[in-house]
């Protein structure tokens, strides 16, 4: 079987599907991206597709994101046609809706087409108006047409698949019926708990373990839409009230999804606008992946806290290392969680019963140990990789027939 990817990034939300499906020798797994810097590895043949121009600044403000996805979508396209010239015809091809895959049937009009679907934007329960934000009409026409590439995969798309039900919620219900729910899925023989575990941060002496009191954040960008704003907060009132409480915070100072500040970082405003003691607050950027794993195993208590959106691997990730979990109750998060069986619910905005429920964990750590026991277990029956990777397979083999 020959299978096609198609996604801006490298390897993505792919990497455990491209690689099983590589190591069967009767497979080619080609996968085509725009990023050049992340290697190949197995079996997986990588094609670079390179952006022919920018996005031109007199572009009409509603259209500068479906611009963008046209340009990737041409650019992948010219790979394409480089790869039918030399013979290769996909059996099925497997794209993420973002640009690279938008034009894959004027190409291959007969071959079957899975379109990864993450996000439909919506102007009312959603993530553009949490927190009771009123959008003008303006801000609903942009969003409006900001959906535009995606409507098209949905159109063209054999089928589509969405990581969780609250995310395919999220698309017009005209479609339902094109678009099946499943999950990537988390190695749980990676992503699982060390009692012995010692985490050194970086480019200093310190090592925690279990023994210690220690908080923890993971994160891709520090940013409004995975309440980094408010974890800050509560971290600059628990510090006062915990001298022993280390608090180690994953991720990048950047922004991934959602407001960017002027001039200026989150890190940066809540650095410089709250009072912290710099000796056990540690940014530890983005570690390579058994490292950063060793945070959560380490972890006393976890935040995760979302806007409705997408959800995170990370949350699953640490649901699997049995960290116990204090994270908002939000839709994508209750999807999952339920309030103090595998976890504890927490309003999004309020920091003050933030720091009560932190402060309530870490007081009692062995009274909520069934928290991060429970959590796995929810991992492990429902979005364990050696129970959902057979079956995406399987899903995969059954389109391309």
């Amino acid at each position: 079987m020959k299978i096609l990817f198609l996604h801006r990034n490298f390897p993505a939300q792919f990497k455990y599907l491209a690689t099983e499906l590589a190591k069967d020798t009767n497979n080619e797994v080609v996968f085509v991206t725009n990023n050049a810097d992340t290697k190949t590895f197995g079996n997986i043949k990588k094609y670079t597709y390179k952006l022919k121009r920018k996005v031109p600044d007199d572009c009409h403000r509603y259209l500068r994101f479906y611009e963008e996805t046209i340009i990737h979508g041409q650019s992948a396209a010219e790979v394409l046609l480089a790869l039918q010239m030399q013979g290769f015809r996909p059996d099925i091809i497997y794209g993420h809706s973002w640009g690279s895959s938008l034009f894959v049937k004027e190409i291959f009009p007969d071959v079957p087409y899975i379109a990864h679907l993450e996000w439909y934007y919506n102007p009312v329960n959603s993530d553009v108006d949490f927190g009771g934000k009123q959008l003008d009409v303006d801000e609903k026409a942009s969003l409006k047409i900001k959906n535009s590439h995606i409507l098209q995969d949905l159109i063209s798309c054999d089928y589509g698949i969405s990581p969780t039900q609250w995310q395919k919620t999220q698309f017009p219900s005209v479609f339902y019926d094109k678009i099946k729910v499943m999950h990537e899925g988390i190695d749980t023989d990676i992503c699982k708990p060390d009692e012995n575990v010692v985490f050194n941060i970086p480019n200093t002496n310190i090592n925690l373990t279990r023994n210690d009191e220690i908080l923890t954040y993971a994160t891709r960008g520090m940013e409004e839409y995975r309440g980094f704003p408010e974890f800050m907060k509560a971290v600059s009132i628990l510090m006062k009230q915990r001298p022993n409480l280390h608090v180690i915070i994953g991720g990048d100072d950047r922004v991934c999804y959602g407001r960017h500040l002027a001039n200026d970082t989150f890190k940066n405003k809540m650095l410089r606008e709250l009072d912290f003691d710099m000796k056990r607050l540690h940014f530890v950027g983005s570690l390579i992946y058994r490292e950063y794993i060793k945070i959560l195993q380490v972890s006393t208590a976890h935040v995760y806290l979302t806007y409705p959106f997408v959800l995170s691997w990370s949350f699953l990730e640490a649901m699997a290392a049995k960290c116990t979990i204090i994270a908002s109750n939000t839709a994508p998060v209750k999807e999952v969680m339920q309030d103090a069986y595998n976890g504890i619910l927490t309003d999004f905005f309020d920091v003050n019963e933030l720091v009560r429920k932190i402060n309530e964990v870490l007081d009692n750590k062995d009274k909520y140990k069934y928290l991060g026991e429970n959590a796995r277990k929810t991992i492990v029956q429902n979005y364990d990789l050696k129970m959902l990777l057979p079956k995406y397979i399987d899903f995969i083999k059954s389109v391309a027939k």
